[in-house]
């Protein structure tokens, strides 16, 4: 369970580190901090268009392999950020790092699958317990590591965070099948369910207005 909750948090803290790195990257990038600010737009879409469609289409894949090439992802698209020299290139390893969210993020009731069934709920907490971690104290970290050793070295080390991780889910992290496709219930009939809808809309109202002011926060506080 500890490596679906430091999984969280590197996918929070890959998601959220260029908001507290916003004007280390506009200047190393050469851009302004307002196209700066797209890196995080960049990896928000990533995430949005791949969700469901990673999840149909690895849906039947045993869970462990599926968690590994995720996490290895994240890795990969981190490495390439910080090597990035230039706009364009980092932008394309932010979408790639949204897309592996989306698929990750869609895994998140395998934390239910590897425990008995009367701990599932405690299991999805732990699983869970990343996010507000990387929140609270992971982006904060990551900012003060950018402003003493340069942006680059926190892409860097979440890279280094993921490759540890992958070492460490290989052997503690057991295997579980995939679903059938039978399982599978209809986005729109999920949609049609009553509550979904209202608490689809403020879920997105709260992101919208969350992402619209953490992302920007630095050259404010500047």
């Amino acid at each position: 369970m500890l490596v679906m909750a430091l999984t969280g948090f590197v996918i929070i803290m890959t998601e959220t580190a260029p908001a507290g790195l916003l004007p280390q990257l506009a200047s190393g990038l050469r851009i302004s901090e307002a196209l700066a600010g797209q890196l995080v737009s960049a990896y928000a879409l990533g995430t949005v268009l791949a969700a469901v469609p990673a999840i149909r289409l690895t849906e039947r894949i045993s869970r462990k392999p599926l968690l590994l090439i995720g996490i290895g992802g994240f890795a990969a698209a981190n490495a390439v950020t910080a090597l990035a020299g230039g706009f364009a290139v980092a932008l394309g390893a932010r979408f790639v790092a949204g897309a592996f969210s989306g698929l990750l993020w869609g895994m998140i009731a395998y934390a239910r699958a590897i425990v008995p069934p009367s701990r599932a709920g405690s299991g999805l907490a732990v699983a869970m317990v990343g996010t507000p971690i990387a929140l609270s104290i992971g982006t904060p970290l990551g900012s003060l590591a950018g402003a003493m050793v340069g942006w680059r070295w926190t892409f860097a080390a979440l890279s280094m965070i993921a490759v540890g991780l992958i070492c460490w889910a290989l052997v503690a992290v057991p295997n579980r099948p995939g679903r059938s496709t039978a399982e599978r219930t209809p986005v729109l009939r999920v949609l049609g369910i009553r509550g979904v809808a209202p608490v689809l809309l403020v879920v997105f109202t709260w992101m919208l207005g969350h992402n619209i002011l953490y992302t920007y926060i630095a050259p404010y506080l500047a």
